[in-house]
């Protein structure tokens, strides 16, 4: 165990990073690299294997892991995704302690690993919320596509018979490989992760407790410590690519010609110079003020300032730049930079030497259009060796004239380094964001909400993410930095111009979109949801007599007719209050180019509607959850009639006592035009 003054790390299993493939773990081989601990410089691991078998991985998953993932729906992948989260939550302090030899602190770490595992449980819960219990889920609307409805189109996802390959960075060890590795399980898709080699050891340390869960079924997810040989070029038109790194690597591998020729899609998440902007209304004697100088700080020493979302520019009117410096420098001076083991340290080290100096190299540049106003050579740590380690002061530049300095813009030192400088107003603050060539992030600290609304129209084509904060939210706010599952992570131009995460986006990445086209009936059939023209049965039972479990797509009620009088509307509108004019007033209504006078409510209608199709007495139908895709096609005047086709249109299992059902609800008045429509959804006991 690497040791710094009496502090123990773990290291690796047995010194050694191992691939996993086809069900077996595979040793380095002489090929191997080094591994060390960024805090002692001392070897930790072993890593790499240059005859490494990749098309016996890809043969895998392609025909183990594969077929075994897509024999399952939507709901049992998401329920094995929540087990496999609830796992790891139990072993992450491990994880933990081992990420220390990466300069991590515990701050650090709970971003990674606490932050990966968190992803995981959401792509379980939309999983199970947004996607059907069935391995085929619909996109849009039924597209009507001839005269009678006799021929329709209706977009479709399916699983993709391929492998995914993640090449994940050296920066997020864990939730790298998770937050691309959850979606991708969801969607069906078999995934090959090849971790950076400089923090595998802590990804194989992850992946080993995933394989010991045995959660999973054999084939869905398998290991490459080390270079990742002609993988690249054994890939086919199933396969997806999914890239974190620097831009120089991402344009490296997006070019590769087999990927060019096959037309593989290739989803890069790369480095970008995000920005944060002091609103224009904020003072320094304002919460927001001081709000701005703790992300900035956040951002600059937060995993040692190794985050592509990282704060790299930081702009502020011309009049609060001299107080920005002096805050930021106050602020900066109590980061305690050292042991990233002990609790009161701050900042730990760079994840390596090499880098520390590819860091400093970026920053030479820097300085040569922007003044160093903080940041030291010497090193006072809180123990550690900064001889052994790969430690560095945090850096901040000042840049005055950022219109014609240009590193500024297309530099970043992938480290504790950020640089002020000034703008003008709010739409030389825009010109200067839109500098970066698109990013990850922007964030705005500001109350005005025509500020946010301005950067948005100006800026946000540049940005994957605009976030904004102020009081009202900073309590709750997840932070600059903080990509979420639920929203979308990427960016355009320099960020890679492709997306991941977004929740149920972030699955589709790793399907196929198809437009199906027939009949109602095959649409129908297809999509395992009812399509109205689709064949009706009826049962000598009413349905909401029926489980869950004993309905069937497609099965229909229709009920009797119910005439409508001036009686029911006048009685409606003064029992309920709503006397609005086409109800109550003849002359005013017949003056309203939507009505022929004096018409029905449409909640007397959807009341009525319910009267007709409902069976009173308790059974298997436990609630009413909610209406959807409520429209009123047609009015309804006093002497028309009503009746109601009731259909099951889809079925979702949500636990193991009751599943909701989701029912087709068309009101026809005496001449069979449809006057309104909706879909009803009702819990049902299994």
């Amino acid at each position: 165990m690497p040791m710094t003054n009496n502090v123990l790390f773990p290291s690796p299993t047995d010194g050694i990073v191992s691939s996993y493939l086809a069900g077996r773990w595979v040793a380095p081989d002489d090929t191997a690299r080094a591994i060390h601990s960024s805090v002692t410089g001392e070897q930790i691991a072993m890593a790499g294997n240059a005859t490494l078998n990749t098309q016996a991985m890809l043969d895998y998953a392609r025909t183990v892991g594969g077929p075994a993932l897509r024999e399952l729906t939507f709901h049992d992948r998401a329920k094995l995704l929540k087990r496999l989260a609830t796992y790891l939550d139990e072993h992450k302090e491990y994880l933990t302690t081992l990420a220390f030899n990466s300069g991590a602190t515990r701050a650090d770490s709970k971003i990674d690993i606490d932050g990966g595992i968190g992803t995981v449980f959401v792509f379980a819960s939309k999983g199970r919320r947004e996607l059907p219990d069935d391995t085929i889920c619909t996109d849009g609307d039924v597209e009507q596509l001839s005269r009678t409805g006799s021929f329709l189109g209706q977009h479709i996802y399916t699983s993709k018979p391929g492998v995914a390959v993640h090449i994940n960075a050296y920066n997020f060890p864990v939730w790298g490989m998770l937050e691309k590795l959850a979606p991708a399980l969801l969607a069906g898709m078999p995934a090959i992760i090849k971790p950076a080699t400089s923090t595998s050891y802590i990804t194989e340390a992850c992946f080993r407790l995933m394989i010991d869960s045995n959660i999973f079924p054999p084939g869905s997810f398998q290991l490459i410590a080390g270079g990742t040989g002609g993988l690249l070029d054994q890939l086919d038109l199933q396969d997806v690519v999914s890239f974190t790194g620097s831009a120089n690597t991402a344009t490296q591998l997006r070019s590769n010609p087999h990927l060019l020729h096959h037309a593989i899609p290739f989803n890069a998440e790369q480095d970008s110079l995000n920005a944060s902007v002091l609103g224009p209304d904020v003072t320094i004697d304002t919460p927001e003020f001081d709000l701005f100088v703790k992300e900035v700080v956040t951002e600059m020493t937060t995993k040692a300032g190794q985050k592509c979302t990282a704060i790299r520019r930081i702009m502020a009117p011309q009049n609060m730049v001299s107080h920005l410096i002096d805050a930021v420098s106050a602020a900066l001076d109590q980061i305690n930079i050292g042991d990233p083991s002990l609790d009161n340290t701050s900042m730990g080290a760079l994840v390596s030497v090499s880098q520390r100096l590819s860091v400093l190299e970026a920053s030479s540049e820097i300085a040569t259009q922007a003044d160093l106003i903080y940041g030291s050579p010497s090193l006072s740590l809180n123990n550690a060796d900064a001889e052994k380690g790969a430690f560095m002061s945090p850096m901040l530049f000042h840049c005055a004239e950022p219109d014609i300095a240009s590193v500024v813009h297309s530099t970043e030192a992938f480290g504790p380094v950020s640089t002020i400088m000034p703008y003008n107003d709010i739409k030389h603050a825009c010109e200067l964001l839109n500098r970066g060539g698109g990013s990850l992030v922007a964030s705005v600290v500001t109350s005005d909400g025509q500020v946010a609304r301005e950067i948005a129209t100006h800026s946000a084509a540049f940005h994957g993410r605009l976030y904004f904060n102020n009081e009202t939210s900073m309590k709750e706010s997840t932070g600059h930095g903080s990509p979420l599952p639920h929203m979308v992570h990427g960016g355009p131009g320099r960020a890679g111009g492709s997306e991941e995460l977004g929740g149920v986006r972030g699955v589709k990445h790793y399907m196929q979109r198809t437009a199906i086209q027939g009949s109602p009936d095959i649409l129908s059939a297809v999509s395992n949801e009812f399509v109205v023209g689709a064949k009706e049965h009826t049962s000598d039972r009413h349905p909401f007599r029926k489980t869950f479990s004993e309905l069937s797509i497609g099965e229909t009620l229709y009920t009797e007719r119910r005439q409508i009088s001036l009686e029911d509307i006048e009685h409606f509108a003064n029992f309920t209050g709503d006397t609005f004019y086409a109800h109550m007033d003849e002359e005013a209504a017949s003056a309203n180019p939507f009505f022929p006078g004096r018409v029905a409510h449409g909640y007397l209608l959807l009341s009525f509607a319910a009267g007709l199709f409902v069976d009173p007495d308790p059974g298997p139908v436990l609630a009413n959850t909610g209406l959807v895709g409520l429209s009123f096609q047609k009015p309804v005047s006093p002497g028309d009639t009503i009746k109601v086709t009731l259909t099951v249109k889809r079925k979702t299992k949500r636990n193991e006592e009751y599943g909701e059902v989701q029912w087709s609800v068309r009101l026809q008045n005496q001449d069979g035009d449809q006057v309104a429509s909706y879909d009803l959804l009702t819990m049902n006991t299994l």
